[in-house]
């Protein structure tokens, strides 16, 4: 396996091994899209437990913090005990749509310290694909765990850090939101001055599948050496850019007010595909 990725011929080797006990985390979520309990219930991994992004992978969001922020410690330790997440025991992570969710799981357990966590490379379309089973309905609730979640194992940036920012800034949103033609969730149209736009979605194949290491490293190799930032809407994607970069043997700091806390400060200047 990878550090970062494992495929599902791997999980399901794992899976069947009497002496390696995997914690699976569903994370279904895309914007617009509420239902991931209902699609968790209609079918997921056996053993796998929900994870709701928006209560359990965030903070309250605000205009003064963004949409999805970073929740504390203390509150992830929390929910992670509640998955059942017992200290030493690898944790693997997926979703429905290529990892643009899971990564945020996979980022986030990473920052609280927790570094056996790996994503489920083509997420649950993969598995099945792979010939791997789904179940119905919920599972026996978990013994609680027994991790510890500590603050800042992942670098992270933050707004005037990022008006300073002296490397790489990358937007990984749609180039269309980027360019300003669009904006559907935030105050503002456009991107963060210096920003090159790198979508996230062209870190996938055509199957949703990460590409090679080589593919990425090629994909990033106009980055220069000097550090790289990354943001998206609300630090959602922009773990999904973080992932890719660390399969490419680059790493990156994440801005988790991203967009969506930028562009709600009228004193943040903002570039379109105008200017």
């Amino acid at each position: 396996m990878s550090s970062v990725l494992v495929s599902p011929e791997e999980l399901r080797t794992l899976l069947s091994g009497t002496e390696c006990d995997i914690h699976l985390l569903d994370v279904r979520w895309a914007l617009g899209d509420p239902d991931g309990p209902e699609h968790y219930l209609e079918g997921h991994i056996p053993g796998a437990i929900f994870v709701d992004l928006e209560t359990e992978l965030a903070a309250p969001p605000s205009p003064l913090h963004g949409r999805h922020p970073l929740p504390s410690a203390a509150h992830l330790q929390k929910c992670a005990r509640s998955w059942g997440v017992r200290a030493g025991r690898p944790i693997v992570v997926y979703d429905a749509t290529g990892a643009l969710a899971a990564a945020r799981a996979w980022w986030l357990l990473r920052w609280a310290g927790l570094t056996e966590v790996r994503i489920l490379d083509g997420g649950l379309p993969a598995w099945l694909r792979s010939g791997g089973e789904l179940v119905t309905g919920s599972e026996p609730d978990p013994s609680p765990g027994d991790v510890v979640c500590t603050a800042g194992n992942m670098p992270v940036v933050q707004a005037d850090d990022v008006a300073a920012w002296q490397g790489a800034l990358l937007d990984a949103r749609a180039d269309e939101r980027y360019r300003g033609l669009v904006e559907p969730v935030d105050p503002r149209a456009g991107h963060i001055p210096g920003a090159v736009s790198v979508p996230t979605s062209e870190n996938l194949t055509a199957e949703g599948t990460f590409k090679t290491a080589e593919q990425l490293r090629e994909r990033f190799s106009g980055l220069g050496q000097g550090p790289v930032a990354v943001y998206c809407g609300s630090g959602v994607t922009a773990a999904h850019q973080i992932a890719a970069l660390s399969v490419a043997g680059r790493s990156a700091a994440l801005y988790p007010g991203s967009w969506s806390q930028w562009s709600s400060d009228p004193e943040r200047p903002v570039a379109t595909a105008l200017d």
